[in-house]
């Protein structure tokens, strides 16, 4: 049988993420229904139901409220004067981020519609440290700013990667991604390699030492993840599917709908942490200052820890706040601090680990932290 059709959900004819009962469903809500099917021998109806018709009210879907209160926050200031300082702020922190999250969402649905789980299990699963050198350098090539590869991530494990390779993945993407190589050696010079290179060192060190983690019992494991038979290769089965693909107008706009039905639960995933990150971010960044954290962030221990702060209080996009850790090494020579606001800003934004919390597990999220933190700190004091 194709592979490609005994991924299908039965019951809704999605792509299937979990395996039960020897088919492969999209969610809990279709398995149960496959069971009750099953249970009372009721034959599937011609037109495919919709798995994620909840009895949610249809605004609080975050595909709604998102939006409109963006676009809400985005005008408050024509009619409201003390609101026009964050809603500038927030309308351009959107800017910054708005592409490069929906390419993050674009890519996730592109791997959930195309890519087998068992490659993403095959590549990026096991105890071996090929496997998060694999995960540092895709992370390295993903070039998307922090949001966008929170939604690149959060696919990843939805397709059975391990989490220290998910973890090693998110560290690695928005700090020492090409994208803001380039950035960076334009603002720092030859000093930007240092930047990028300690980034990967990080994800690199903490993928490992996550993998030994994940060997005790510490972490949360991931229930996607699946044994995948001996002697299986990705390259093959790639050809064999290329050679089957049916090059039609009619499989291309199927394909696109599989796409945007991967992106759209995905997204309710990630939306309302985005959101909000982006509401606290523009709130304190119109209250805090820059030239107050350019006046206290000096090259001193008292100085990482108030950069670390800072990162957690403004960090949005990595290629949008570049600039402004340009800012501080101009204005203190602490290339260290540039660097703990920087990587900083990923181990403590509060976007990113409120979705890891939800999505994969608070025990990684404070791993995360406690792994994390002391390694930054310690590369920005001998930096400085």
């Amino acid at each position: 049988m194709d592979p490609l059709k005994m991924a299908t959900d039965p019951i809704c004819g999605m792509t299937g993420v979990i395996e039960r009962h020897g088919q492969w469903f999209c969610s809990e809500r279709c398995i149960v229904e496959f069971e009750r099917r099953a249970a009372s021998r009721t034959p599937r109806p011609e037109a495919a139901v919709s798995c994620h018709a909840t009895g949610t009210r249809w605004y609080l879907d975050p595909w709604v409220w998102v939006p409109l209160s963006g676009l809400l926050l985005s005008m408050a200031g024509q009619w409201w004067a003390e609101a026009a300082p964050v809603s500038a702020i927030y309308a351009g922190y959107l800017k910054k981020v708005l592409v490069p999250f929906l390419l993050g969402l674009l890519l996730g649905g592109f791997i959930d519609h195309f890519v087998p789980k068992e490659y993403i299990v095959k590549l990026l699963s096991g105890p071996r440290k090929r496997v998060i050198a694999r995960s540092t350098i895709l992370g390295f090539l993903a070039s998307s700013c922090s949001h966008g590869c929170l939604a690149l991530t959060i696919e990843l494990y939805r397709k059975g990667a391990s989490v220290p390779a998910v973890v090693s993945f998110l560290l690695a993407s928005p700090w020492a991604s090409m994208s803001l190589t380039f950035i960076l050696l334009s603002l720092f010079g030859l000093k930007g390699v240092v930047i990028v290179l300690g980034a990967l060192a990080i994800a690199f060190v903490t993928g490992l030492a996550f993998q030994r983690l994940a060997l005790r019992g510490l972490i949360e494991s991931n229930p996607e993840t699946l044994p995948i038979e001996e002697g299986f290769s990705i390259w093959r089965d790639v050809a064999a599917r290329a050679r089957r693909y049916p090059w039609s107008i009619r499989q291309l706009r199927d394909d696109a709908r599989g796409i945007l039905a991967g992106m759209l639960p995905l997204g309710r995933m990630v939306l309302g942490w985005v959101q909000l990150g982006l509401i606290l971010s523009a709130v304190l960044g119109a209250w805090i200052p820059h030239a107050t954290f350019e006046r206290l962030l000096g090259p001193s221990v008292g100085g990482l820890l108030l950069t670390l702060l800072a990162a957690a209080v403004i960090e949005v996009c990595s290629e949008g706040t570049a600039p402004l850790a340009y800012e501080i090494y101009r204005h203190t020579g602490a290339l260290g601090n540039s660097f703990a606001f920087l990587m900083g800003g990923v181990v403590t934004d509060y976007t990113e680990l409120g979705a890891i919390w939800t999505t994969i597990g608070r025990k990684t999220v404070c791993w995360i932290l406690l792994l994390t933190l002391p390694m930054v700190l310690v590369v920005g004091w001998l930096l400085n």
